[in-house]
């Protein structure tokens, strides 16, 4: 396995530390694969993986198809495609860490008031990583995500961490530095071109530190500026997260931002770290269970294929989370179901690739680095992309086209934002983008019972076929049914001969954000098999939709399209 700053754990001097003896190296193995597939966008071949790793295929083979199995990565074709359910591993860090959760609703405020991107970052070594983004849409907007490492000296951020590095941190920057002007192993950043002298990041963490502020003056690239001020941790007044303003010099310079709105960012922090101090201790929730006797059977079923040390070492970092942000061998074991020996592997492996730390009273906590493992490009993820893969597996079990749509902000309508057609030579023409009446569709149906009576607008009801409801009172009753039963079945009212059945998508809160459905010519079901053999399969699609869509959305904003 190469050893390079995205794979193997650097010491003071910026060369890899030596891998412990009880380091488990199937482990480290899938730690890799995910890390050059992360740095790839999502998705690589086997032989891109071979030459991003150096292992051989067998063995990459071995360790995707595990990958598959945890629900990790699809195997799609030849490719592997990294999956919304592995954000859970990133979820565990930020559940553990809390900051999002008590401050994600304080920075969204702020870039509503300054109608300019706002984020938040953690120190992450040498780095900074961003762990909350409220950016606004715009033509030229903020194109980072959560989990993106950036370098600590080309960002604003980054002299408020430095303020408080040890000499050893310090060590280690300026050896990174020597061994990567360019900052090729900060992908998230375009190369440096023209490198600045140590000293230079020096002064500005010595300005920092007496000032309480930075300023990014068009470090990472042209055009790029920002201002940043520290939210101190009160129980231990160091710098527990950085809160930056973002812009454009088309709309301020650096001088600007720190004049014009400085002052309200720091109003902002101040409001920050009142949240930290009068927040009560979070109850601890309850942790992932039977892991270890999932492993096992999965094992037993594939055997060979499936590397049960890779699928146990995964497992060790969901152990974490809210009111689980330190937690002892011990309790990890519990948590996992694991024997002590093997987590303690697991544990002494993240610790050399930097993804657990020991923390006081024999404890372990998480790191930053966790994030690294897929979640910047998942950050993203689109609700059309979670349901992809779920409507193509949905059509070939019922040979039928299958749709996922969202309601309109009017109500009057459904947009189809994902569809998987099946090849017939009479189907359903629809294609992604077609919006269609909600009150004549199943999918529209199933998403307007969710919405209050008083809160529909139905528009004007035209009668599209003769068997179009369009009596008020009777549409109302039937939505009544539809939220009652939890499905829509629209036979032949929206086009002749079309029958379709849909079911809702529900989000983390309860609330029916989209739908699924599938549709077909009357004559090849009647309505009751619908019902009976459509139905089931339509809500075992939905429900793999909610979860990935639960995971992806714990601290990430899922769009519809």
């Amino acid at each position: 396995m190469p050893a390079n700053t995205t794979t193997a754990a650097l010491g003071a001097t910026g060369q890899p530390d030596a891998v412990p003896a009880e380091a488990v190296t199937p482990l480290m193995r899938g730690i890799a694969v995910l890390r050059h597939l992360t740095e790839a966008g999502g998705t690589l071949s086997p032989s891109g993986l071979e030459r991003a790793t150096g292992l051989a295929r067998s063995t990459i083979d071995r360790i995707t198809s595990t990958l598959a199995r945890m629900g990790y990565v699809r195997l799609d074709g030849r490719d592997a495609v990294l999956t919304p359910r592995l954000m859970e591993l990133g979820n565990a860090y930020l559940s553990a860490l809390r900051l999002p959760a008590l401050l994600a609703a304080r920075a969204d405020e702020l870039a509503d008031e300054l109608d300019e991107s706002v984020s938040l970052a953690v120190g992450d070594r040498d780095g900074i990583r961003f762990i909350h983004q409220a950016t606004r849409r715009r033509a030229m907007s903020l194109s980072f995500r959560i989990g993106d490492l950036l370098p600590a000296e080309r960002t604003a951020p980054g002299p408020l961490f430095a303020a408080e590095w040890s000499d050893d941190d310090w060590t280690r920057w300026r050896a990174r530095r020597a061994a990567d002007p360019q900052d090729r192993a900060f992908p998230a950043v375009p190369p440096r071109e023209h490198p600045h002298p140590d000293e230079e990041f020096e002064q500005r963490a010595a300005q920092a530190a007496a000032d309480g502020w930075a300023l990014d003056d068009q470090l990472i690239e042209p055009g790029l500026v920002a201002v940043a001020a520290p939210v101190r941790d009160p129980r231990t007044g160091q710098v527990a997260c950085v809160a930056s303003v973002v812009s454009h010099t088309s709309r301020h310079t650096a001088a600007g931002l720190r004049d014009t709105l400085l002052p309200r960012l720091r109003a902002a922090v101040t409001d920050m770290e009142r949240e930290l101090r009068e927040s009560p201790p979070p109850e601890p929730a309850a942790p992932p269970s039977g892991l270890a006797t999932w492993t096992g059977a999965s094992k037993q079923e594939l055997g060979r294929e499936f590397v049960e040390s890779l699928a146990r070492g995964l497992t060790v970092l969901t152990a974490f989370g809210e009111g689980r942000a330190e937690l002892t061998l011990t309790e990890v074991a519990k948590a996992t179901g694991l024997a002590r020996a093997t987590a303690r592997r697991a544990l002494i492996t993240y610790e050399h690739l930097g993804l657990v730390r020991p923390a006081p009273h024999r404890t372990f906590t998480l790191t930053p680095r966790v994030l690294s493992l897929g979640f910047p490009p998942l950050s993203r993820t689109t609700l059309s992309q979670i349901a992809t893969p779920h409507l193509a597996d949905l059509s070939t079990r019922v040979h039928e086209s299958a749709s996922l749509a969202v309601l309109s902000p009017s109500g009057e309508e459904i947009q189809y934002t994902a569809r998987v057609a099946t090849i017939r030579v009479m189907s359903v023409n629809i294609t992604v983008g077609t919006r269609l009446p909600a009150y004549a569709t199943s999918m529209g149906r199933v998403m307007l019972a969710d919405v209050p009576e008083q809160a529909r607008v139905l528009g004007e009801l035209k009668a599209l076929t003769p068997r179009t409801v369009t009596d008020p009172a009777a549409l109302s009753a039937t939505l009544d049914e539809v939220r009652a039963q939890g499905y829509a079945l629209v036979d032949e009212e929206l086009e002749e001969g079309l029958r379709s059945i849909a079911v809702p998508v529900r989000d983390r809160t309860g609330r029916v954000v989209a739908a699924v459905n599938v549709a077909m010519h009357a004559a090849r079901h009647t309505a009751d098999e619908c019902v009976h053999d459509i139905l089931p399969e339509l809500r075992a699609t939905a429900a793999g939709i909610e979860a990935d869509l639960h995971v992806a959305g714990r601290f990430t904003r899922v769009s519809a399209a």
